[in-house]
């Protein structure tokens, strides 16, 4: 039986009525729509170096599954609806409206909503209260967001596994354990600051 405690996230006393949870839903496309213009792109790779991995995992733990699969589902409307919210194009630009349908790195966007329902149940499981268990949570929101991103970029592009985990998993392994790093630095501290 799940006590009180075990069902929390970091926004629970946040929430309660529709309006906060929305804003807490805007809040968090919000910050993954920013940490996408932090981007770097590859040379030799059609998905770039972006902070949205990074951002998605916080908002899942801090909102919730529910909460933070609405945020990133708004996030990915945003885009469809023609705002530029995803991460810039090499050119510069960014692609909206039925051009990110048809995007390489759909497959990765859509994983940002399965992670963030998957470590959105483990935090409120108590997962990001502990150093350890935050490590295991947002390892598993990043293979949630690299089986599904490596899916649609070997279709979107025709290539074989080989080249699709050269081009979209070997080049970022480094930057998610500094990521991961980071969710371990703050999110167990963020309970110190939240009544239970």
């Amino acid at each position: 039986m799940a006590t009180a405690t075990s069902t929390r996230v970091l926004t629970t006393s946040l929430r309660g009525s529709s309006v906060r949870d929305l804003a807490l839903v805007v809040a968090g496309a919000a910050f993954i729509a920013v940490s996408a213009q932090v981007s770097i792109p590859l040379p030799f790779s059609p998905v770039p170096v972006t902070g949205q991995t990074f951002a998605v995992l916080l908002t899942g733990a801090a909102l919730g599954a529910s909460l933070g699969v609405a945020a990133t589902g708004l996030y990915l409307a945003a885009a469809l609806a023609g705002l530029p919210v995803l991460a810039p194009t090499e050119t510069g630009g960014h692609l909206t409206g039925s051009a990110v349908l048809t995007m390489p790195t759909l497959g990765y966007v859509a994983g940002f909503m399965a992670a963030s329902a998957v470590v959105g149940t483990l935090a409120a499981r108590g997962f990001t209260r502990s150093p350890l268990r935050t490590v295991a949570a947002m390892l598993l929101g990043n293979v949630v967001i690299y089986g599904l991103g490596l899916l649609w970029l070997r279709h979107a592009l025709a290539a074989s596994w080989s080249d699709a985990v050269a081009w979209g998993l070997t080049p970022f392994l480094v930057g998610d354990a500094v990521k991961i790093a980071l969710a371990v630095g703050v999110l167990p501290a963020a309970w110190s600051f939240v009544r239970d």
